[in-house]
């Protein structure tokens, strides 16, 4: 029943092989060309979903932008045992 789908053949005249060849070079650009401007649909849809989110709120001035606000604790290096 499925055996005729299995092996697709390809076409024995030459630029029969050679038109299809080029047209589903045209596809698979066509498709990345769709892909990449969906992604950047995607994105900017992002950023403004997060702009309109964040609308009204304040922004928070008083730190400086490379500090980090927390408690640390400094550990020691891990003594490892000698190797025999």
């Amino acid at each position: 029943m499925f055996n005729r789908f299995t092996a697709p053949r390809r076409p024995r005249h030459r630029w029969l092989r050679v038109v299809l060849g080029i047209a589903g070079i045209g596809l698979l650009l066509a498709l990345l060309f769709v892909s990449v401007f969906v992604g950047i649909a995607m994105l900017a849809a992002g950023m403004l979903w997060r702009l309109w989110k964040q609308r009204g709120k304040p922004v928070a001035h008083g730190t400086r932008a490379n500090s980090i606000d927390g408690d640390f604790r400094v550990v020691g290096k891990a003594q490892l045992p000698l190797a025999r």
